[in-house]
């Protein structure tokens, strides 16, 4: 059920605004559709303009350790200048352009443990910001991301969970402030070699960067390591699996210090 919203900065007896999606669901790079109602309270309100965000919560990085905080990102604007007389009902539509490298939070069908991802609705009126709650998306892996997870599951990794973190991927090119790590625990013939394994995702209009980290396990004279190691595939997918049990077989074996092009 959807509730409207009384529009704080005005107080009682102000406008109302109800921010409707049409679907949740979507995949990066698609576009959001959906719609927003304004009700007039009881005198007329200048609204000076009205606009997206798209908003997550990452792991921050500061001087007494990592914390999650919210990151807003990506405003788009949907309306300009109006004014809303009282009583008024007023629908403004929107197709918000959602970045090929959003965190997906569903995989599988099933929400994605550890990340969120929403829009947020902001409105200027008489000169003070209003925003919303956060509207929710289910953003699903686009068909060459599912088949790397597809694989990865394949070669007997579990998911755990998910994290956003804020922060850039050394040699990417990224457009967000922020990248996602989709972790996995291994089994089976993986599952004395790593404590660990952790994908992410780098998309774009042509294909997928996919990096692919590997926490390698120490044995008794020698000391655990992160292997880092990426490839790059197209949207039409190919031999996926192949490269990806490749690239951690490499990993597993591959000595401390050593780390080729990610993004050659």
């Amino acid at each position: 059920m959807v509730f409207k919203r009384l529009l704080a900065s005005v107080g009682i007896g102000g406008p109302t605004i109800d921010t409707v999606l049409a679907r949740p669901d979507v995949r990066p790079g698609e576009q959001v559709q959906g719609h927003i109602d304004l009700v007039g309270g009881e005198t007329e309100s200048h609204i000076n303009g009205i606009h997206l965000e798209l908003r997550t919560r990452a792991e921050v990085e500061t001087e007494d350790g990592e914390r999650k905080a919210t990151v807003d990102t990506g405003a788009v604007g949907v309306s300009g200048p109006f004014v809303l007389a009282p009583g008024e009902q007023r629908r403004i539509p929107f197709a918000y352009p959602l970045s090929m490298q959003a965190p997906l939070t569903a995989a599988w069908g099933s929400p994605l443990p550890g990340s969120e991802l929403g829009l947020r609705t902001h409105v200027d009126i008489g000169g003070a910001i209003d925003a919303t709650d956060l509207d929710p998306l289910l953003v699903h892996p686009l068909p060459a991301q599912q088949a790397v997870l597809d694989a990865v599951h394949t070669l007997g990794f579990t998911l755990v969970r998910s994290d956003v973190e804020r922060g850039r991927i050394k040699g990417g090119r990224q457009e967000l402030p922020f990248y996602q790590e989709i972790e996995f625990r291994p089994r089976g013939a993986y599952a004395g070699k790593m404590k660990e394994l952790e994908i992410s995702f780098l998309a774009d209009a042509e294909g997928v960067h996919v990096v692919i980290e590997a926490d390698k396990r120490g044995g008794l004279l020698t000391e655990g390591a992160d292997r880092t190691g990426g490839f790059r595939i197209p949207h039409q997918g190919g031999d996926v699996g192949a490269k990806v049990k490749q690239q951690i077989d490499t990993l597993v074996q591959r000595r401390p210090g050593l780390m080729g092009d990610l993004f050659g």
